[in-house]
C-alpha cells in the first residue's frame, strides 16, 4: 500500500489505499472500547429454565467465529471505499465504476482525506482486534495493520512536494490513459464520454503539481537537475499544435466501426475541442514551469539523504517496501559482501571449467558470440519447453503443491516484441478462461543469450512467478486487499530464490548457464550497494555509476539509467534483493532448526500457501511453522 512518498507512477497504480499523516492514536482510543456485540450481555434466564438451556454455553463460540467474519465485512467494505477514494486504482483493477474521475490526488485536500481514510480503518480494524485469529485470518489483520501504520509514518516527509521526474511524470501517465494504450477502455460511447469527463481533472492536477513544485522549491526539496532534464523531452513528445497529430486524438482514429455516426461526428467534435483547448494548454504550461523556473532550482546532489530531514526520509522508504530491520549502512555492507562472494563463485568456475581470460573478458563474450545465439525462433522456444519438462520432472522434490492452471509458452505478438521483455508471465484468468502464459520475446534473436534461457524460465515461469502467483490466485478467499495487491519483496524476492534453485533442479549443467545466474545475482548486489551509497553514504551519481560499470562490467549508458532510476525511487533496488536474501535466510534457519528432519518441500509450501506478505510477517510465520515442527515457542526474530 505504497504511499505517495514513492512517487506518482507509485500513487497512481496504487494511490492511498491507505492514506497518510499522524500517529495512530486515535484508532487506538477507539480500539480500546469494546465492541456493542461483544459488552451486549445474554438475557437473565427467567422460572422455566429449559426454555433456553444452552444460549449462555453457545454464546461465546457465535462471537468468537463472528469475530474474523467481521473483519472480512470490514474488508471488503473497505476496498470499495478505497475505489471510491482513488478512481484510479479502481481503473487499473479493471474496476470501471469511477472511471470518469480524476481527483485531485496532489492536494493537501486530498492528503488529508486519505490521512482520514487510514485512520477510520484501522480503528475499525484494531477495534476488532488479533486476539483469537489464526491462519488467514491472522495474517490478513496483521497485513492490514501493518501497511496502515506504514502509510501513517511516511506522512512526516513531503513527498508531495516531488510529484514529477522522468521516472513518474503525470504527463506521461495521462498520456497513456488518454491514448487508450492504458488501462482506460475506448470500446462504448459511454467509454468516450467517460475519458472526457476524467481529462477534466488533467488541468487541475498539474496546476497543483506545479504549485506543490514551488513550496519545494521553498523548502529546499527538489529533485536533482539530471533528472528533470529529461522530462521536458517527454512533455515535448505529447504536446502538438493540434489535437489530430496528438497521442490524445488515437481513439479517435480507432473509433469503433459499430458506432453510430451521430456519436462518432460529436465524439470527434468534442474530442478536438477537449484536446486544444484543454489538455494541450495544461501541458504546455507545466513544461513552461519546469523549464523556466523549476529547472534553474533544482539540486546537483543526488540522493534523497540531502534534501532536509533525507536520511530519515530514506530509511522509512527501505522499512516501508522491505520491512527490513536493517540500516542503509547495514544493507550496504551486506551487499558489498555479497557481490565479493559472487565474483569469486564467478572465479572458481572459471577455474574449475578452465575458460580462460579475466572475468571481463569472458562476460563480454557470453554477451557478443554468436555460439551464445539460437539458430531461430523454434529454437528459443523449443529450450523454453524443454526446460519447462525437465525442471517439471525434478520440481517435486522440492514442493509439492503446484498450481492447477496450466503454463504454456508462446512467442511475444511481433507487434509487441520491440518493447516486451526477454520473458514475462501473465497469471491465468480464474474462469479457466485462459491458460496462464510464459511469454517469450523471439524478436531481435542475437540478444537472447543461450546461457539467459534457465534462470528467466526458474524466475518467470517455475517454480517462479507461475508457481507463486498461480497458487496466490486459488486462495479465492482471500481479502481483495491482499488477493488484488501483493507485496514486491515477497513476489520478486521469490522469483530471484527460484533462480537460486537451478542445481537442485539440475538446469544449471553448463558452467556458462551457472555464471549467468551468478552475474546477474552480483548486479542485482551491485545496484543495492549504489542505492544505498547514493541516498545514504553520500555518493555521487557518478561515483555510482562507475562503480556499476567496473564491478558488473554495465555498459555505461545502462548503468546511467539505473542510478537515474533509483535517483528518482529512492530504495527501488532494496525490496527485490532483501527478499531473494530473506527466504535463503529463513531456509537455513529452519534447516539448523529441524537438522535431519527439514524437508524442503514441506518449507517451499508454508512460504508459498498463505499468498504474499511483507517480509516482517512471513519471517513471524515461518517462526511459528518452525516452533509447530519442532515442538518450541516461537523464537521472537
Amino acid at each position: 500500500m505504497p504511499h505517495p512518498a514513492r512517487a506518482l507512477a507509485l500513487a497512481i497504480a496504487s494511490l492511498l489505499i491507505f492514506g497518510a499523516a499522524a500517529p495512530a492514536e486515535a484508532a487506538k482510543k477507539k480500539a480500546n472500547r469494546p465492541a456493542a456485540a461483544q459488552t451486549r450481555q445474554a438475557a437473565k434466564p427467567k422460572a422455566r429454565p429449559r426454555a433456553r438451556p444452552a444460549a449462555p454455553a453457545r454464546q461465546p463460540l457465535v462471537r468468537q467465529q463472528s469475530k474474523a467474519a467481521q473483519l472480512n465485512r470490514i474488508y471488503d467494505e473497505y476496498w470499495d471505499a478505497s475505489m471510491r477514494l482513488n478512481p484510479l486504482q479502481a481503473t487499473f483493477q479493471g474496476d470501471t465504476r469511477h472511471n470518469d474521475q480524476l481527483p485531485n490526488i496532489l492536494s493537501a485536500a486530498y492528503r488529508q482525506q486519505s490521512h482520514d481514510f487510514t485512520i477510520e480503518w484501522l480503528g475499525k480494524v484494531e477495534k476488532i482486534g488479533a486476539d483469537g485469529l489464526d491462519g488467514q485470518d491472522l495474517l490478513s489483520y496483521q497485513i492490514f495493520v501493518r501497511d496502515a501504520r506504514m502509510s501513517l509514518a511516511a506522512e512526516q516527509f513531503p513527498s508531495w512536494m516531488l510529484p514529477v521526474s522522468q521516472y513518474y511524470n503525470l504527463g506521461s501517465i495521462m498520456a497513456i490513459l488518454g491514448s487508450g494504450s492504458g488501462a482506460q477502455p475506448f470500446n462504448t460511447v459511454q467509454d468516450y464520454d467517460t475519458w472526457s469527463r476524467r481529462s477534466l481533472g488533467i488541468a487541475p492536477l498539474f496546476d497543483q503539481a506545479i504549485a506543490n513544485m514551488r513550496q519545494g522549491m521553498a523548502a529546499g526539496v527538489v529533485q536533482p537537475r539530471d533528472l528533470m532534464e529529461k522530462v521536458l523531452p517527454q512533455l515535448d513528445a505529447v504536446i502538438k499544435p493540434s489535437a489530430e497529430e496528438s497521442i490524445f486524438w488515437a481513439p479517435v482514429r480507432n473509433l469503433p466501426e459499430d458506432l453510430p455516426a451521430a456519436d462518432k461526428a460529436r465524439i470527434s467534435a468534442e474530442y478536438k475541442r477537449m484536446i486544444e483547448l484543454r489538455i494541450m494548454p495544461a501541458y504546455r504550461a507545466l513544461r513552461g514551469f519546469i523549464a523556466t523556473e523549476y529547472l534553474p532550482a533544482t539540486r546537483a546532489s543526488d540522493g534523497l539523504g540531502a534534501l532536509p530531514n533525507g536520511q530519515a526520509w530514506y530509511t522509512q522508504n527501505i522499512v516501508q517496501s522491505t520491512a527490513s530491520t536493517l540500516d542503509a549502512q547495514q544493507i550496504h555492507t551486506l551487499a558489498e559482501q555479497r557481490v565479493a562472494s559472487l565474483q569469486a563463485q564467478i572465479a572458481g568456475i572459471l577455474k574449475d571449467n578452465r575458460i580462460r581470460g579475466s572475468q571481463q573478458k569472458v562476460l563480454r563474450s557470453m554477451r557478443t558470440d554468436k555460439n551464445f545465439q539460437y539458430a531461430n525462433a523454434n529454437a528459443l522456444l523449443a529450450r523454453y519447453r524443454q526446460l519447462q519438462g525437465q525442471v517439471g520432472g525434478r520440481l517435486p522434490a522440492l514442493l509439492g503443491t503446484q498450481p492447477k492452471a496450466a503454463l504454456e509458452i508462446r512467442a511475444v505478438e511481433p507487434e509487441r516484441a520491440a518493447s516486451a521483455a526477454a520473458v514475462s508471465y501473465q497469471p491465468a484468468l480464474p474462469d479457466g478462461m485462459r491458460p496462464a502464459i510464459l511469454y517469450v520475446n523471439t524478436g531481435n534473436l542475437p540478444s537472447r543469450r543461450r546461457w539467459s534461457a534457465p534462470m528467466q524460465f526458474l524466475h518467470e515461469g517455475i517454480p517462479g512467478h507461475h508457481v507463486q502467483l498461480g497458487l496466490q490466485q486459488e486462495l479465492d478467499k482471500l481479502p481483495r486487499f491482499r488477493r488484488l495487491g501483493g507485496d514486491i519483496a515477497f513476489i520478486e524476492g521469490w522469483g530471484l530464490y527460484a533462480e537460486s534453485l537451478g542445481e537442485e533442479l539440475g538446469v544449471y549443467q553448463d558452467p556458462y548457464e551457472r555464471i549467468g545466474y551468478l552475474q546477474a545475482a552480483l548486479t542485482r548486489a551491485a545496484r543495492m550497494s549504489a542505492d544505498t551509497g547514493v541516498h545514504a553514504l553520500g555518493w555521487s551519481k557518478r561515483q555510482a555509476v562507475d562503480y556499476l560499470v567496473k564491478t558488473t562490467d554495465m555498459p555505461t549508458e545502462d548503468a546511467n539509467a539505473e542510478v537515474e532510476r533509483f535517483m528518482a525511487l529512492p530504495g527501488q533496488t532494496l525490496p527485490n534483493g532483501l527478499g531473494e536474501l530473506k527466504m535463503i535466510q529463513l531456509r537455513d534457519r529452519a534447516k539448523a532448526a529441524l537438522g535431519a528432519r527439514f524437508d524442503p518441500r514441506r518449507f517451499h509450501e508454508e512460504v508459498l500457501r498463505d499468498g504474499s506478505m511483507p517480509l516482517d510477517i512471513l519471517e513471524a510465520k515461518i517462526g511459528r511453522w518452525i516452533a509447530s515442527e519442532t515442538g518450541a515457542a516461537p523464537a521472537t526474530p
